[in-house]
């Protein structure tokens, strides 16, 4: 398989052909494209135009509406003849499941048409069946005979697609012989493709979305791997869809969206949140910004290494356990650990007291702090931390010591330390060592049963590999420091567990979100929850990390919170419940945002218990395929409830709808009562 990207160490924007969607270009040279969706029903005509211009205004180049019937694709001609009136030029897109014939009406009035291929022309009702190869081929011809007619009229009218496959939607023929796949995602893609292209049709604009990032991730870069066997070279859509709302859902967006970016694939972005849409365009332009001024352009030549990671597929890295504290190991076969840096320079005393008073906080058990990074300067330093250590025999969170070089010098300095019975790891950078500092280090510590933290760039792991491997490194952890050569902070840490892989060493990865890792856009948490998701996401999603830390927001609580999430957004760690929610549209059978919250208010207690929202049944039952539970629109003011992919109560009253749930969740045995504390809160 040909490999998805120039360069997983440096970015370099992958060539595209350029696809106009009105006077919009996407793809080639054009910048990244950000676009959102209406949420109002697309029949109410002066609400849809209300949030199109919103939407413009906030920043959105590109506006897709929804087009469920005939009636709503009629509607799209207004919308756009009022629009152009005001002097609001935005391509439109029309958002077409299951009706052909609504597909036709749309195109003669927008610029760019989305269909969906496992519900364009197939049909999905999780039947289990098996196709031959003659079955499969006459499907296919009668794919061809549905699709060609909006293909050509595309073509007649000079309208632009987007072929958009949905994770959640994949036809059962599909799901039948490929499985609930990225897969089966890129091949129901590419037969559009084909069939358009066998009409020299190339408009196109492809997607790829899951609410698994994982999935949507792996799922881009196949179809990339694959178009450049048949040399295509369409312009991508990212999204993560389902995302879900807040923090969440902005995580999630981060790491599928971010990850592709990051590695220059990517023409136009959508960040799906169940919030008003107009949220969606300061988060998208963002990501935009943060990514795409690291790219080079497509000539751009590259010295590739090495890389032993799997881009089709997840398997976490192996690696050596390591004990950090009695009661922290870092394995394999446990999951991610958190470690918190205060952001804001404070002495050692009150670093400890900001400690003591975090771990004081009620509601932290599911999301504990496993370390606690401390920066000793001098002697000094190391003196005021064992007499405050000596005087507080509680304490017992595990620290994390950056040493300076004074104390570098000399590993015994900190015996007194380790006799006062704390759990402690020194954290060295390797500019500070000398080859013969470094083997007192890792003696020292071996002799007190110490695990050592390491700052290393792939550049100085390179050049004395051989050291490494003379070394009896058992109890080390990594982390990557910046080199000169890589553009990247995540290009750094692959090229690091690339050069440790081919010198067999299996040490624990540990990553560091610091100061310097990205270009800061604008100041705020927006900005340090988009740069923690965008690298720690990205690595976490290929498997590689063993160790998080969050060193840039000022609020350590923030800070751990913001770390358990990006671990959930990512599937590394489970730390509370997980929200699967579409971000609403005109299709939409009830008020989803205020719906959402109410469902999370009741249930938000229930750690390791998935929960699906979703407005109506386009990919409901497919993209909640993994959740435990699902609450899905079925008709105005009527829910379907499933358990799994099996609806098990049809047309609930909305009203009684969340309760029948919460029945549902109890009838499984996933239900427990939230604790409560002090006050009778939970």
């Amino acid at each position: 398989m040909t490999q998805y990207c120039s360069s997983r160490i440096v970015s370099v924007r992958r060539k595209t052909r350029e696809v106009k969607v009105g006077n919009i270009g996407v793809g080639a040279a054009n910048p990244i494209r950000i676009q959102s969706m209406t949420t109002t029903v697309t029949t109410d005509i002066e609400a849809t135009v209300k949030q199109s211009r919103a939407l413009v205004e906030a920043g959105c180049e590109i506006v897709r509406i929804t087009a469920p019937n005939i009636n709503s694709a009629k509607a799209l001609r207004e919308i756009s003849r009022r629009l152009r009136k005001d002097k609001i030029d935005v391509p439109l897109v029309a958002d077409i499941h299951f009706l052909p014939s609504a597909a036709m009406e749309a195109v003669q009035h927008v610029e760019k048409v989305r269909v969906n291929p496992g519900n364009y022309a197939d049909k999905k009702r999780f039947q289990v069946r098996e196709y031959s190869d003659k079955e499969y081929n006459l499907e296919l011809e009668r794919l061809y005979e549905a699709f060609t007619p909006l293909v050509l009229r595309s073509k007649e009218l000079g309208r632009s697609m987007r072929i958009g496959t949905n994770h959640g939607s994949l036809s059962d023929r599909h799901m039948n012989r490929f499985g609930d796949s990225p897969l089966g995602m890129v091949e129901s893609a590419l037969e559009f493709v084909r069939i358009a292209e066998s009409h020299n049709y190339k408009d196109i604009v492809l997607s790829m979305k899951a609410s698994n990032p994982k999935i949507m991730i792996h799922a881009y870069r196949l179809v990339v791997s694959k178009m450049d066997e048949e040399g295509m070279f369409y312009p991508l859509h990212l999204g993560v869809t389902e995302a879900g709302d807040g923090e969440d859902g902005r995580i999630k967006s981060a790491i599928g969206i971010g990850s592709l970016l990051i590695d220059g694939l990517g023409d136009t972005i959508r960040v799906s949140l169940t919030e008003d849409p107009v949220y969606e365009i300061p988060v998208a332009k963002a990501l935009a910004d943060k990514t795409s001024i690291l790219w080079r352009s497509n000539n751009s030549k590259t010295t590739e290494a090495g890389d032993s990671i799997d881009p089709y597929s997840f398997t976490r890295r192996t690696i050596k356990p390591v004990k950090v504290s009695k009661t922290i190991t870092i394995s394999s076969n446990f999951p991610p650990r958190v470690f918190i840096k205060p952001a804001k320079a404070i002495d050692i005393s009150q670093s400890l007291l900001d400690l003591q008073k975090l771990n004081a906080v009620k509601g932290i058990s599911d999301t504990p702090i496993e370390g606690w990074v401390i920066k000793l300067a001098n002697h000094d330093d190391l003196q005021e931390l064992i007499g405050l250590i000596k005087t507080n025999r509680a304490f017992s969170t595990s620290l994390i010591l950056e040493l300076d070089q004074k104390l570098i010098a000399n590993p015994e300095s900190l015996t007194e330390l380790k006799d006062q019975g704390v759990s402690f790891m020194p954290a060295l950078l390797w500019t500070d060592l000398s080859e013969k500092s470094f083997a007192n280090w890792i003696s020292w510590c071996r002799s007190e049963k110490l695990t050592l933290a390491l700052g290393i760039s792939s550049d100085q792991l390179a050049r004395n590999a051989q050291l490494f491997l003379a070394e009896d490194l058992k109890d080390i952890i990594i982390w990557a420091e910046t080199s000169s050569t890589v553009a990247h902070t995540i290009g750094e840490y692959r090229l690091l567990v690339s050069i440790m892989n081919s010198i067999g060493w299996k040490a624990p990865l540990w990553i560091r979100c610091q100061e310097e890792m990205f270009i800061q856009n604008q100041p705020g948490f927006l900005n340090d929850l988009l740069d923690v998701s965008l690298i720690a996401g990205s690595l976490l999603c290929d498997g590689v990390g063993d160790i998080l830390s969050i060193e840039t927001v000022q609020d350590s609580r923030k800070a751990l919170s913001l770390a358990y999430n990006t671990l959930q957004g990512a599937g590394a760690r489970i730390s509370k419940t997980e929200y699967v929610a579409c971000p609403s549209c005109g299709r939409t059978l009830f008020d989803l945002q205020l719906t959402t919250q109410k469902i999370r208010k009741e249930t938000n207690h229930l750690k390791g218990v998935k929960i699906a929202v979703m407005g109506c049944i386009v990919n409901g039952p497919g993209e909640m395929a993994d959740a435990d539970f699902g609450y899905v629109g079925g008709a105005p003011g009527k829910v379907n409830l499933y358990i799994g992919k099996d609806c098990i109560e049809y047309h609930v009253d909305e009203n009684e709808a969340v309760q029948r749930l919460i029945d549902l969740i109890k009838q499984e045995g996933k239900w427990f009562d939230p604790k409560v504390t002090v006050g009778g809160k939970p």
